[in-house]
């Protein structure tokens, strides 16, 4: 027969959390003080809280408490629950009453017009602009550090959901001087035999070095970045070229940006978490949308 699972442990937080001050002061004295309570009444809830683990987590001494082996292995464990609890009210809360959105932009990612409207809609609400590097939309998305992520394909859509926006030409980024810098257009064989700037995320450095190509011929691989800056300085100094989104080398008089024909455009697609019931997230993932369709009406209707 199979083992039978252990029954469930119903721990009370607010005992949790008097361990972890308990632990933080080793003196039962001083963590007292802190939490505003009487030092016997303490000592009893950290005896209940003991019995609800069923372990002996403080051992006392001369000079205050130290955490006992069964208290090392709680403790972490009693922190990241408290963390946990604190998440779930704040997503709670703001599900129920949201007061304003903060929203992960890539470099040279313009979402002006979608801000303006949401915020005429939603005077009431505050929004937050957080600037991110290249490969941490996911990330901040899943650590709840922004609500909505503009960022740039290719991205692990797993636990996200990801509404598509509008695409960006590609461009090969090189220094002024540089032998292709004059041409109206290129394509890869044009600089097949230059290093290209390497990315850590494989995902990204394929997309960025267009790898694999329809000839079966292999990118060279140039110095690897994290950051943009890097990127543009690298290329700057001769040291590598890149295909980029067009823009990005806006505003550097040392560099030139070259239409890349066949190099597949940049897809730009705004992120939230999947299930995200935020209805001020929902709102602004439309007017984004409405936005970036009347920019390619526009630009249809011009061509």
């Amino acid at each position: 027969m199979p083992a039978s699972s252990p029954p469930p442990t119903d721990l009370d937080l607010r005992l949790v959390r008097y361990f972890t001050v308990v632990a933080e002061f080793g003196h039962f004295g001083r963590a007292a003080q802190e939490l505003r309570v009487a030092q016997p009444s303490l000592s009893r809830q950290i005896q209940r809280l003991e019995q609800q683990v069923g372990a002996r987590l403080l051992d006392r001494t001369p000079h205050g408490t130290r955490l006992s082996a069964a208290g090392e292995q709680f403790i972490p464990r009693a922190r990241a629950l408290l963390r946990l609890a604190a998440q779930a009210s704040a997503a709670a809360r703001e599900a129920a009453e949201p007061r304003g959105i903060s929203i992960g932009l890539l470099p040279n990612i313009d979402v002006a017009a979608a801000v303006r409207e949401f915020r005429s809609r939603h005077p009431e609400a505050a929004v937050r602009i957080v600037d991110l590097a290249w490969n941490e939309p996911r990330e901040a998305l899943l650590q709840r550090r922004v609500d909505v992520a503009v960022t740039r394909l290719p991205i692990t859509a797993r636990g996200l959901r990801v509404t598509p926006l509008h695409r960006e030409p590609r461009a090969l980024v090189v220094p002024r001087g540089h032998r292709l810098a004059g041409r109206q257009a290129v394509t890869l064989d044009a600089f097949a035999d230059e290093p290209l700037i390497s990315l850590s995320d494989p995902a990204w450095n394929a997309f960025a070095h267009v790898d694999p190509r329809p000839d079966g011929s292999r990118p060279l691989d140039g110095p690897r970045v994290e950051v943009l800056e890097d990127t543009l300085e690298l290329i700057a100094a001769g040291q590598a070229v890149a295909i980029l989104p067009a823009g990005l080398a806006a505003g550097r008089p040392d560099l030139v940006a070259v239409p890349v024909l066949d190099a597949e455009p940049v897809q730009v697609v705004l992120v939230t978490r999947a299930g995200e019931d935020n209805r001020l997230v929902a709102d602004f993932r439309e007017q984004a949308g409405t936005v970036a369709s009347e920019a390619i009406d526009t630009e249809s209707n011009n061509s």
